[in-house]
């Protein structure tokens, strides 16, 4: 039988709607007050859904709003008033049979029947509006996955499209769903670089303006800091657009405070005696950027971001270490010991992430020549770093730096246009 929900009408002159009903054969789970409607046609999910009020309140289109949201169904309303504006206001609530002045207990069944007609219909209509934004929203994934693909791998867009759809077969999943996996896999593949990058800097300001205090100040050095601080801006601020302010804000506002007070002292020219003080402030820096940095791998929820992590760590380590070369020679004391003894656990964890970077298998030609590069101009770096007391040891200390970090940059790069990296 056809279940019905009635809500109950005080109006004078109501029919007995529960008792005209079951006359012809409908099953009503019960008659209950407006203000419980949703609640109980959730609970007993009727069929059909009737109503009879004489002058119909506005409140009433509301609840059938809230009906049509929560639990919808088929909805009849009878009334008396004949307001146009509220027949407008029925249709767009979601009522499907408004019947002025037409009660009678022999048009019940057929009545019935049209909302329910209507309801099917409007529910089919949904469903294939539901499936036609589903594939247009669905093929600009497409689209922004096949650029992504097309600018890291310089594939054509015929290319593109071949790749996500072998990854679609082998990972029995829609074109949409891997395309949605590699702009997800982009995003964080860069925001993990980008975080990445915070660290090297932090440790690279403290190395220049060190180098600045040793010897003469030259006019690459000077170059080399106004790009260190224009990289750091750059990279908080694009961090600040993508990432969600929501899940990573608090972790990128620390960041981006430490950042401030370290690129206010850089830029206020530091003495020797101001030396201990940066670097505070730089392994401050250091410490909250790794932070987000290891958010970020983990969020991404692709292994292959790790990589770019690890890559990435290396720009840092290689500024660190020629920062502690420069710190063991400039600082007094315990400051200067403890920046000597430090180099060798830089060195350690440096040449432990190299045999790493050895073994991933994101091994491709142009990836392998660069850790070949990365490792030459270590082996430079830690020689210039026994000869930092000369003036030629602090060159080639600042050379043999920059040309790793220049390695480990493209490097890293690389790993984040990485086939694997993308396709997650």
């Amino acid at each position: 039988m056809t279940s019905a929900l009635v809500i109950s009408s005080s109006a004078a002159g109501a029919p007995d709607l529960p008792a005209d009903l079951a006359a012809v054969g409908i099953h009503v789970l019960g008659a209950v007050l407006r203000c419980n409607m949703v609640h109980e046609a959730i609970r007993l999910t009727p069929d059909v859904v009737i109503c009879y009020e004489t002058q119909v309140e506005p409140g009433l289109f509301g609840d059938m709003e809230l009906l049509a949201a929560t639990a919808a169904r088929p909805v009849i309303v009878f009334t008396n008033d004949p307001d146009a504006e509220k027949i407008e206001r029925a249709l767009a609530a979601g009522v499907h049979a408004y019947v002025i002045n037409g009660y009678a207990i022999n048009r019940l069944r057929a009545l019935v029947h049209v909302a329910q007609a209507r309801f099917r219909h409007e529910q089919q209509l949904r469903g294939q509006l539901a499936d036609v934004s589903h594939r247009f929203e669905e093929r600009k994934l497409v689209d922004r996955a096949k650029g992504i693909l097309m600018r890291a791998l310089q594939m054509t867009e015929e290319d593109a499209f071949r790749t996500l759809r072998t990854a679609s077969m082998h990972s029995k999943q829609r074109v949409g769903q891997v395309s949605q996996q590699v702009i997800a896999a982009a995003h964080y593949a860069d925001a993990v670089n980008r975080a990445g990058k915070l660290r090297m800097l932090s440790q690279r300001l403290v190395k220049l303006c060190a180098l600045r205090l040793a010897g003469p100040a030259t006019e690459l050095g000077e170059r080399q800091l106004a790009d260190s601080i224009e990289q750091l801006d750059a990279n908080i601020a694009a961090l600040g657009k993508r990432l969600s302010k929501a899940t990573f804000g608090d972790l990128l506002d620390v960041v981006a405070q430490s950042s401030a007070q370290l690129r206010a002292l850089v830029g206020a020219a530091p003495t020797v005696a101001q030396l201990a003080e940066l670097d505070r402030l730089a392994e401050q820096v250091l410490t909250q950027a790794d932070q987000l940095t290891q958010h970020l791998e983990t969020a991404g929820l692709v292994t292959t971001l790790h990589v770019i992590n690890v890559s990435g760590r290396q720009r840092m380590l290689s500024q660190r270490f020629a920062k502690q070369a420069l710190l063991g020679l400039l600082l007094a004391g315990d400051d200067g010991q403890r920046a000597r003894d430090a180099m060798a656990n830089t060195a350690l964890e440096f040449e432990q992430a190299m045999k790493y970077l050895r073994s991933t298998p994101l091994n491709a030609r142009e990836i392998r020549d660069l850790i070949e590069t990365a490792e030459r101009a270590w082996t430079t770096l830690t020689q210039a770093a026994t000869q930092v007391r000369s003036a030629a040891g602090q060159r080639a200390l600042g050379e043999s730096s920059e040309a790793e970090l220049a390695a480990f940059e493209q490097l890293t790069a690389l790993y984040e246009r990485n086939m694997q990296v993308l396709m997650g």
